[in-house]
């Protein structure tokens, strides 16, 4: 059985959208990551720990679409270049995934996502994709979530969790450190 790990940066309000502020990332606060806090680089380390941990990727359509294009070609990103790549869409085609970046598979539903976590190999990491996630989440596929929350209330914007009338979930702290920028580092299990 595989896990499925939903990665973000999160405002303490719970809005995770927009927050590098590149291409298809329109919230008004967009950037909020490199524009509002203090960078400190062992606040981001969670980013290279994943990264060793990773041996798959998923995204939803429109994060893919923004993230594949500038991902392939990104050094910083060099290593998730030959990873399976996994895209949850019901409307993208194999004509719309981009060249050159690896093997990546076109999942239609929450069905095949259920199946592919079914199978042999390790962690497979969503990073974006927040309507995905809840999606994901909501349908009790979702293994692990790991966050940083930072220190700003955005208001309005996409919401990790969905508000469906769902029963109570049970998470299991992993891992939390505070960083003197107001950045908090939360690794959560999901319980069974």
């Amino acid at each position: 059985m595989r896990d499925l790990v939903y990665t973000a940066f999160m405002s303490l309000d719970g809005v995770v959208d927009s927050p590098g502020g590149g291409p298809g990332e329109e919230h008004r606060s967009g950037g909020w990551v490199f524009k509002d806090v203090e960078f400190l680089p062992e606040a981001f380390a969670l980013k290279g720990e994943e990264l060793a941990e990773t041996t798959a990727l998923m995204f939803g359509r429109r994060s893919y679409e923004a993230f594949a294009p500038t991902w392939r070609d990104s050094q910083d990103h060099a290593a998730y270049k030959e990873l399976p790549k996994y895209v949850v869409s019901s409307t993208i085609s194999e004509t719309d995934l981009v060249e050159g970046w690896g093997e990546t598979t076109i999942l239609r539903s929450s069905a095949d996502v259920a199946k592919l976590k079914e199978g042999e190999g390790g962690a497979i990491f969503i990073h974006g994709s927040a309507e995905l996630a809840r999606r994901l989440s909501d349908a009790g596929l979702v293994d692990r979530y790991n966050l940083l929350v930072f220190p700003l209330l955005l208001g309005a914007g996409k919401s990790l969790f969905s508000d469906a009338d769902r029963d109570r979930q049970k998470l299991r702290l992993r891992e939390s450190q505070a960083y003197p920028n107001g950045i908090v580092k939360l690794l959560y299990d999901v319980v069974a």
